[in-house]
């Protein structure tokens, strides 16, 4: 099993020009997970680019965090449906080798 590598809340608060208390606030709202250790948050690297786009929507369009929850949510959900009409057009074309492609 691969080691997750952790970063400092503090450290991406200084790079990104934000508040921890938006960083808190991304974890209680489950945006991104968040791990408090010994008085430190710290923020899983394989979050970075999920934290990266929030804080982009949070002060480059002025969305507030439910907004945000609710367009991740929409997104995932999309996602979740590619991948079903995937499985299913591979499925359709094993019964049906000549089916049309609509895509």
């Amino acid at each position: 099993m691969e080691e997750q590598e952790w970063i400092p809340a503090d450290a991406i608060c200084t790079y990104y020009h934000v508040d921890l208390s938006l960083i808190q606030a991304m974890g209680e709202y489950g945006l991104i997970d968040i791990n408090a250790e010994a008085e430190n948050l710290l923020i899983p690297a394989s979050d970075l680019t999920e934290l990266e786009r929030i804080v982009r929507l949070y002060t480059e369009l002025d969305i507030n965090l439910e907004g945000i929850q609710a367009i991740s949510h929409i997104l995932q959900r999309v996602k979740d449906l590619q991948r079903e009409v995937g499985s299913l057009r591979y499925r359709l074309r094993t019964y049906e080798p000549d089916a049309p492609d609509f895509t």
